[in-house]
């Protein structure tokens, strides 16, 4: 009978045992595996059990959370969705988050353990922490001028705060109401349906995940290239470019729209747009300067995050002289976002100095405590201060007494270049229209904010297509509201 007893004793605690182990093989070492199982709900159902956090700009939250009373309790709610996707993105049930929903996720679902007091406490409690506040660095009074300045118009806006790097703008049209994506019913699959199959794709961000041959804009580039290195040394001195200007190693002659260009200075070519000095310039500063330059003002930069991340803007490294000429006035295959071209602008606004541009002002708990504040990333040197004052000088002459006329402020110094970008097979494709530019109180060296703007309507005739008729007064609204 005790021997009987004994083997029993045995027996149950072999069973406790294995019953201890297993429960440590699914706790411990499987847990990571079975967390991820799309099988199991309750991850899913923990994440939307309590409202997300919010998203402010100007101080005020434009996201907010609606109790749907489902399984999925909170669907998230966006105030003016079309103006603001371009930086919130979407938060969906479905379909996951983007852009800034994405980027700060961890902050704003409560997940981050910067939002606990002992964040080791609540993983071994699974207590599920309140969403944090992320407040941006936009200006809404900006944002709305670039929005509405766009209107029906396809194409995008971009505004920095040249000093700091502060974002204050990013608009892109069309755009879509990220309400239409937040829940999980019949509805939200339709929304995703039409809008990822939508002709004008409204869900492209195209101030910060498009880019543009940047046409006559990547000038400035070209310029300060041009006077860093030594090859000009006076805007106003004539650069012997012939009109036309035969690219090398070819038989092709490049001509201008512009009359007057032939051993044009600087200056005046810069005014006028003279394709013919520009082309001749770059070939003559070889690839080797004119990729540091374009470099040294962010293009090839493939880690460029605001903290969402950034389609990196090309010029290429490798070209023949033909190719290098017309990359040289934003042609061949040199593009740029939108906002690449407003850092550009920004750099001869800050006299040379490149902030790198950011979005997140401050991060803080659900009560308001600051988690973190905006990124302190050091700014670099793109021109020295005297070129960068050179190339202030004409832009200010573009605005003054050329192309750029329609970005002029009363009140205020307004510098700007207009582009207007060939593209599709023999150019035959609706150019685009740019304008870049930059404006500051009269009696001020402090540059209010630095703009780029990108039209690509492919509903207006080609012939009214241009930076300054099209894309100048945009930027103007915009810069109108900086100076405020």
């Amino acid at each position: 009978m005790i021997r009987g007893i004994r083997h029993t004793a045995v027996f149950s605690v072999l069973l406790l045992g294995a019953l201890l182990a297993n429960a440590t093989r699914v706790q411990l070492i499987e847990a990571d595996g079975l967390a991820g199982n799309p099988a199991d709900r309750r991850a899913v159902m923990a994440r939307y059990e309590q409202p997300r956090g919010t998203v402010l700009v100007g101080g005020r939250p434009v996201t907010g959370s609606r109790d749907s009373g489902g399984r999925l309790r909170y669907e998230r709610t966006y105030t003016d969705g079309p103006l603001y996707a371009p930086v919130t993105g979407y938060s969906s049930q479905v379909y996951g988050t983007s852009f800034l929903e994405h980027a700060e996720d961890g902050i704003l679902s409560g997940t981050d353990e910067r939002l606990g007091t002992f964040p080791w406490w609540d993983e071994l409690t699974r207590t599920h922490r309140r969403g944090g506040k992320v407040a941006t660095t936009i200006d809404p009074r900006m944002q709305r001028a670039a929005f509405h300045g766009l209107g029906r118009k396809k194409g995008a806006v971009a505004a920095i705060e040249p000093r700091t790097g502060k974002i204050l703008a990013l608009a892109s049209t069309p755009s879509y109401d990220p309400n239409t994506l937040s829940g999980n019913g019949t509805s939200v699959t339709a929304a995703w349906r039409r809008l990822n199959h939508a002709e004008q794709r409204p869900m492209l961000n195209r101030a910060l995940r498009q880019t543009y041959p940047p046409g006559s804009a990547f000038k400035v580039v070209t310029a300060a290239a041009a006077l860093e290195s030594g090859l000009v040394t006076d805007i106003d001195a004539p650069t012997n470019a012939p009109d036309p200007y035969t690219l090398p190693g070819t038989g092709t002659r490049l001509g201008n729209e512009a009359t007057g260009c032939e051993d044009a200075g600087l200056k005046d070519a810069f005014r006028v747009s003279c394709n013919t000095v520009f082309a001749r310039l770059g070939n003559r500063i070889g690839l080797r300067g004119m990729v540091g330059a374009a470099e040294k003002f962010g293009f090839n930069d493939r880690r460029l995050r605001i903290p969402s991340s950034v389609v990196p803007s090309n010029f290429d490294t490798r070209m023949d002289p033909a190719q290098l000429a017309l990359s040289a006035i934003g042609q061949y295959d040199t593009t740029a976002t939108p906002l690449q071209m407003a850092m550009v602008a920004a750099a001869v606004a800050n006299g040379g100095r490149l902030a790198r541009p950011y979005l997140v002002d401050k991060v803080t708990d659900a009560r308001g405590t600051t988690v973190s504040t905006g990124p302190q990333l050091p700014s670099h040197q793109a021109m020295s201060p005297y070129v960068a004052e050179q190339l202030q000088e004409m832009m200010i002459d573009v605005v003054t007494h050329g192309s750029g006329r329609h970005a002029a402020i009363k009140g205020a110094t307004v510098g700007g270049k207009t582009g207007t970008a060939q593209h599709g097979a023999h150019n035959e494709g609706t150019p685009y229209a740019w304008f870049i530019s930059w404006a500051r109180p009269e009696n001020s060296s402090e540059p209010a904010a630095a703009v780029a703007v990108v039209v690509e309507d492919a509903a207006a005739d080609r012939a009214d297509i241009s930076g300054g008729g099209s894309a100048a007064p945009i930027a103007r609204a915009v810069l109108r509201e900086a100076l405020r």
